[in-house]
């Protein structure tokens, strides 16, 4: 017999795992953030949204929110992403005074009013992914205006704000929970300096993995499960880091790239690979690391999949890369932290440790890897 404190803390610990877990097999709907491209000239601001339209038409709160599907709305959402551009056109007039009621453009610390200008709709495509719908929007400019602050909506999630000027030093900035920006010059001269660039994607990168990696995550707790020795991890770890850091930077500057349809599927099955191989292997075999940095070239791939739908400010290009990648490994060791509180630190040393949890955790991993190989390149 177990202790009896041991026995009911392994019952929860193991029962939030496979929570999360299941939740995850069932989630589909990714979060990406808004972008928001601006253009200021002849009197006239052009604001280029890029934006999940149907989440904000479904009432989804996409605030620190991983995936649509664990929303209350997100039958709603799912019936509107399905929609092909003809029919979802005519709900989103009926829904444009509510979007832009809800963002605000203070123009030297006035209101402006926005007037609708164009949309574009992609097809419906993929409806497991988040559809980028293009919304442009102008307010007018008083004839000696000089800054500006833009927000919006807390619901909306997060904004990723870009200007656009003739200029070296355009302004950017990452707004959450409903922040308005910091007044900054249309004209530009506003431009981030390199240390605030490095510290506004260091969240960006974390919540890539926390809360919205969900691959990345799953990825990370199958080296976490596959020994209960910290050598083992750290070799892993170090190889997986070094290797889609590697690629995170040659994709983010151009000099590679792959179509997601390829990575997204060769990462679920690095996903199935390592879990599986946690079945069966109990030592670190001297080409498991090598493997690990294959596979750490393929999420690297996904990270700057990602990293491109934001994209980097020109001005600030490397240190807001690298702080994209910190925010990325201080998820991932976020990751193994929680995972080592919740099981490691109680029950590694316990002889059955490996048979009623590292062998179940990596058994519903590696169901779940291989489902979405299936989804991915079949469904």
């Amino acid at each position: 017999m177990f202790p009896h404190f041991s026995t009911l803390t392994l019952r929860a610990a193991m029962s939030t795992l496979w929570l999360m877990l299941l939740t995850t097999l069932s989630s589909a709907h990714e979060v990406y953030p808004s972008i928001l491209n601006l253009r200021s000239s002849e009197g006239t601001m052009t604001l280029t949204f890029d934006l999940n339209l149907e989440a904000m038409m479904a009432g989804v709160n996409l605030d620190g929110l991983e995936d649509t599907g664990s929303d209350p709305n997100t039958n709603t959402y799912d019936a509107l992403r399905a929609m092909e551009p003809a029919e979802l056109g005519p709900k989103f007039i009926d829904f444009l005074p509510q979007l832009t009621d809800n963002i605000t453009v203070l123009i030297d610390g006035q209101p402006a009013p926005l007037t609708f200008t164009a949309r574009v709709i992609p097809d419906a495509g993929d409806i497991t992914l988040p559809r980028q719908t293009t919304v442009i929007l102008r307010t007018s400019l008083p004839p000696a205006a000089t800054s500006a602050q833009i927000g919006w909506a807390q619901p909306y999630g997060t904004l990723i704000l870009r200007q656009n000027t003739q200029t070296d030093e355009p302004f950017t900035a990452t707004l959450r929970g409903g922040a308005l920006s910091p007044a900054f010059l249309l004209a530009g001269g506003s431009a981030q300096s390199g240390l605030q660039a490095f510290a506004s994607y260091v969240p960006i990168g974390f919540e890539h993995i926390l809360p919205m990696g969900l691959d990345h995550i799953l990825f990370v707790l199958g080296l976490f499960f596959f020994s209960i020795h910290l050598g083992p991890l750290i070799w892993q770890i170090s190889a997986f880091t070094l290797a889609h850091t590697l690629t995170l930077a040659l994709a983010s500057l151009g000099l590679i790239s792959a179509p997601s349809s390829i990575v997204e599927p060769l990462i679920a099955a690095s996903i199935c690979f390592v879990a599986i191989e946690n079945l069966f292997s109990t030592r670190l075999h001297v080409w498991r690391p090598f493997i690990i940095f294959g596979f750490g070239l393929l999420h690297g791939l996904g990270f700057a999949t990602m990293l491109s739908q934001i994209g980097l400010p020109e001005a600030q290009f490397v240190p807001a890369l690298i702080g994209f990648n910190v925010g990325v490994e201080l998820g991932q060791l976020a990751v193994i932290a929680m995972a080592f509180l919740a099981l490691g630190a109680w029950f590694r040393h316990r002889p059955w440790y490996r048979a009623r949890v590292s062998i179940p955790a990596s058994l519903l991993i590696a169901l779940i890897g291989g489902w979405w190989v299936i989804e991915r390149t079949i469904l």
